[in-house]
């Protein structure tokens, strides 16, 4: 059974992400988040890390789990209950943990945003969205009626779009940013966007989208979010020669 150091992998990914060079969240906590014994021969990939896909990443018999939402979102401690079952299962099974959010989010090649955007068969895209000192989304310019817009969407994330018809019925210029970008929906036409394509956003941006003029999709922080680490781990399987599996537990949202 072919096998690779974990450390060879982290140091792969952080070199390729330029993980501590893009600016992110605290609790993001991007990179190797939890250690195995060192060594790696079947990866598994979620879009979150819990004690559920955690469970179902070791069903896989994977040692390394990659991720985009980590595990230290919200506080870890005390190490009692679910938190104490899920750190047990973790070294007990010698599962490692490697978890990328924006870096992943922003990457040309791999990322969330502009592996959306060929699924949407847009191309040509360039930066979008000014974030924590760097561009984390991509926009467009096309010609493209609104509905058709939804049908591809709908077609690439596998369920129906929200949509919220506030501007033109032929998109021109179109920004991506995949997750929950919803609530700055005004930055983003700020940017000069006609429609907004982003996982999911808060009640009051369908009144915003309607003064504002811009269409908006929401087609669910997770569906949008599934692109990166299925391309992560691909990348990472084709490079070191192990098999991967995807973790698909949708959470609707």
């Amino acid at each position: 059974m072919p096998k690779t150091a974990l450390k060879k992998i982290v140091h792969y990914c952080d070199r390729t992400l330029r993980t501590n060079a893009v600016n992110d969240y605290s609790g993001a906590v991007n990179g190797l988040q939890v250690e195995n014994r060192g060594q790696v021969t079947r990866i598994a990939a979620a879009v979150d890390a819990s004690l559920s896909t955690i469970k179902l990443a070791i069903a896989t018999k994977a040692d390394l789990l990659i991720v985009h939402h980590g595990l230290f979102w919200s506080p870890r401690q005390p190490w009692t209950g679910k938190t104490h079952e899920m750190l047990r299962l973790l070294l007990e099974n010698n599962l490692a943990i490697y978890s990328s959010h924006l870096p992943l989010d922003l990457h040309p090649t791999l990322g969330n945003n502009v592996q959306l955007c060929a699924a949407l068969g847009l191309k040509n895209p360039k930066p979008f969205f000014y974030d924590k000192e760097q561009h984390i989304g991509l926009q467009v310019r096309a010609k493209l009626p609104r509905e058709e817009l939804a049908k591809r969407l709908r077609s690439a994330v596998g369920n129906k779009p929200v949509a919220i018809p506030g501007g033109p019925s032929t998109c021109r210029r179109i920004g991506i940013v995949t997750g929950g970008a919803g609530s700055e929906l005004k930055r983003a036409a700020s940017e000069g966007v006609d429609t907004f394509i982003t996982g999911e956003g808060p009640h009051w941006s369908f009144a915003l989208a309607e003064e504002l003029g811009v269409n908006v999709l929401y087609g669910g922080h997770y569906a949008t979010e599934t692109f990166g680490v299925k391309a992560l781990a691909q990348e990472l399987s084709n490079r070191f020669d192990l098999p991967w599996a995807f973790i698909d537990y949708p959470t609707g949202l």
